[in-house]
């Protein structure tokens, strides 16, 4: 049965939503318009991001599509808007659909020849430098807002994904060791940008799910957590997720090579504050007896003596 949420905003952009693609912050379904074009409406999870906000994650995407790079182009509503309220007072808003299929998913080994996952991290970093140049030649419009990855977003007392230290299901040896981390990150850290660490916006969520492969290209889906922060934040959330790999290392280095940045150092450190930040994500968001709080806790506790020592 079709969710009478998406009838109704599909409705709204002269739609018929086809099936159920997504359900995490948002729910995407997949969506058929009469002039044939294929989309992604978009049901924004309440009280996640505010108007103002997705306003300006559009306008962004949008810009950024028209430069030409390979991003989500926001569908405007019939009056020229980008963002309907639905009657449950929800909003919604609707994206050209970018063909491809993911390069992997959370806690599944890459699948490809190693020598193709080393060419798909090179040609990531060259696709991130690009998005963030872009984006620093843009010229924001009044009233632009977005979350902010920067110390305190990242490991603050209220970091934007929660306290990670205080995981319910973490062990005080386990909690001892993210609080002495997240010491140590902000030492790094407010280095970082004393040194004058490239800060912007970031697309903050870089993970396998979200990096499209079509016919060799690659593009980037799903901005919803994008913001302000530092640069090297969107390596370590593609790092992030290739702990266990066994080519992790050289994975790192071609992310890096494709980026333009040496600074194994603080990409490492960036890697550790994404898992770490993942931790606190699982908090709120999933059944207290998910498997992921404990393999989330695990890559944590891995990581931390890796990076750290």
């Amino acid at each position: 049965m079709t969710d009478p949420r998406a009838t109704e905003g599909a409705a709204l952009w002269h739609g018929t939503p086809l099936r159920l693609i997504v359900a995490r912050e948002n729910a995407v379904f997949e969506m058929a318009l009469p002039d044939g074009i294929r989309a992604a409406l978009r049901l924004h999870r309440a009280g996640y991001q505010d108007a103002a906000s997705i306003r300006s994650e559009l306008w962004w995407c949008a810009e950024l599509a028209a430069l030409g790079l390979p991003v989500p182009t926001p569908l405007p509503l019939p009056d020229g808007a980008l963002l309907a309220t639905l009657s449950d007072g929800r909003h919604a808003s609707a994206i050209r659909w970018l063909p491809g299929t993911p390069i992997g998913a959370a806690g599944q080994p890459l699948a490809q020849p190693l020598p193709v996952q080393i060419d798909l991290h090179f040609r990531l970093g060259q696709l991130l430098r690009r998005l963030h140049l872009a984006s620093d030649a843009l010229t924001r419009p009044e009233g632009f807002t977005r979350p902010h990855w920067d110390i305190d977003g990242l490991v603050g007392e209220s970091p934007l994904w929660g306290r990670f230290w205080e995981h319910p299901a973490a062990s005080y040896a386990q909690c001892a060791a993210q609080f002495a981390a997240r010491d140590v990150l902000r030492s790094r850290l407010a280095r970082h940008a004393a040194q004058g660490g490239d800060i912007g916006l970031i697309h903050a969520d870089v993970l396998r799910e979200n990096i499209l492969i079509s016919q060799d290209e690659i593009a980037l889906i799903d901005f919803d957590d994008s913001g302000f922060g530092f640069r090297l934040y969107d390596l370590g959330t593609v790092l992030s997720q290739n702990q266990y790999e066994p080519a992790r290392d050289d994975l790192r280095d071609a992310l890096m090579a494709g980026y333009g940045t040496q600074d194994v150092e603080m990409v490492e450190t960036f890697t550790l504050a994404r898992i770490l930040a993942s931790v606190g994500w699982t908090i709120p968001r999933l059944a207290p007896d998910d498997p992921i709080h404990r393999s989330h806790l695990a890559r944590a506790d891995m990581a931390i003596r890796r990076i750290l020592g």
